[in-house]
Formats: C-alpha cells, structure tokens, sequence
C-alpha cells in the first residue's frame, strides 16, 4: 500500500435500481495530484461522496492502510486522513472568515470553537491559511458577506487547515476568477509536494493538463480509462464519451 493512497475494491452505489457507480476499482496513487473526470452524469461527484462517507457504499470496501472499509461514516474520515470541499461552498454564514478556521482547528464543534479560548498558535495557523488563499484581509468579516470565489477560497482554506493527507475537491475552480485559479492551483500543488494526495474533480482540460500527474475517466459509472493526462485523452473511447458518440 505504500505507493497508494487509497485504494477502492468493486464498489457500487444505486439508485432506484440505477448503478450511479458501478463495480469501481481504482488505485490512488499518493502524493500526487490526480483528476477525476467524465461526462456529465458520469458518477463523479457520487463517488466523491462515497469516499467522504456522505453515501453508504452498497457493495464494495474502501481499503486504506491495512483497513478496508465497507461503511465510511462523515465523523470517520478525519481518522482516516481524507477531507473534502462540496460543488455548493458550505460554510458558517453569520460566523468570521477567522471563526470560520477556527472551527477545525479547535474543537470542531461550532459553538465550541465560538467559546474555546484560542490559543496563540491557533492564530497563527488560522492566519497562515487565510493568507495561502488570499484572505487574510477579510478575516473579521462575516462569511455571507464574502464573494461567490471568496466562498470557495474560504472552504478551501477551512479544508487545508485541518492537515488531511487525502484532499478531495470537487469542482473547486468553477466561478473563480483567473487570480484566484492561480491561487487554488498553487494550494494544490503545495499540498502534493509536502506530500499530500489530491483528487480533482474538474472540467476544465487544460487545468487537467496543468496540474495531474494522473486521470481517471469515468462514464456511466464505470472506469472507462486511466493514466496520464497525454495517453489519457487522446483516447479514443474517452473523446468519444465527452462528444456523446
């Protein structure tokens, strides 16, 4: 397992008889940046939540380390190293862009982390994140008050701040400005070289050429290729996928 990150074995998740996913085995490659891609409807963010615990697998086993997983819970994967970021930016509204951090770095309970005491090297990690994104200016004002690209830096900051080893970001540049892209490809690829694994949900292909060293295809829920992004798409069967041939 040592050159995997996590790895998943005929997982399968239905809908009303449909498989959303469907038989998936994939091995993650650590410390790498990694893009998951598809059509629309492919299975891509059901997967994603699969592997954060927001959907029981059906059938199947995440296996990470030496344990492999049937049922992944939300409170479970912080103990197995995985944390996310969601297509709709979920944050605390009428709580600080500070306060905002301040939840996972302390007791990760919102009224908790409102009244914990925070101590000097809080700070300095929550400042230290919201920096990264370009945020720091913004720390006393309150979450809703933020731009629509400034939400996602924000839940981009909250998810690198709780020091996971395996980051799912689901659509993370859709809306953002070319600033703030270049901010969140530059989070990214700090994250992969402190060794980190990344798994990208994503559209666009030439960010997929940019950042990953490796791609998954998915179509109709099942792995339809794998491997650089040059071989990958240049693949017959994967262009024909996105131009519904």
């Amino acid at each position: 397992m040592s050159d995997f990150a996590l790895k998943t074995k005929k997982i399968e998740k239905r809908f009303d008889g449909v498989k959303a996913v469907n038989n998936l085995s994939i091995d993650l490659p650590k410390g790498k940046i990694v893009g998951l891609i598809g059509p629309n409807g492919s299975g891509k963010t059901t997967f994603i939540n699969l592997l954060s615990g927001m959907l029981p697998i059906d059938d199947g086993s995440i296996v990470i380390d030496e344990s492999s997983i049937e049922h992944m819970k939300p409170n479970d994967v912080m103990y197995y190293g995985i944390t996310r970021t969601f297509q709709d930016v979920r944050l605390f509204e009428q709580m600080t862009v500070m306060d905002n951090i301040f939840v996972v770095l302390t007791e990760r309970n919102v009224f908790s982390s409102i009244f914990e005491k925070h101590k000097e090297h809080h700070v300095f990690q929550a400042k230290e994140v919201l920096e990264q994104v370009g945020l720091l200016g913004k720390q006393n004002e309150l979450a809703v008050n933020l731009s629509y690209g400034q939400r996602k830096l924000l839940e981009i900051a909250r998810t690198i701040a709780m020091k996971a080893e395996i980051y799912l970001f689901d659509e993370p540049f859709a809306g953002l400005f070319p600033e703030m892209v270049k901010i969140v490809e530059k989070v990214m690829g700090d994250l992969r070289d402190s060794g980190k694994t990344v798994i990208l949900v994503e559209h666009n292909m030439n960010i997929i050429r940019n950042l990953c060293e490796y791609v998954f295809v998915m179509d109709a829920g099942e792995l339809l290729a794998e491997g650089s992004p040059e071989e990958v798409l240049g693949k017959r069967e994967v262009i024909e996928a996105y131009l519904g041939d």
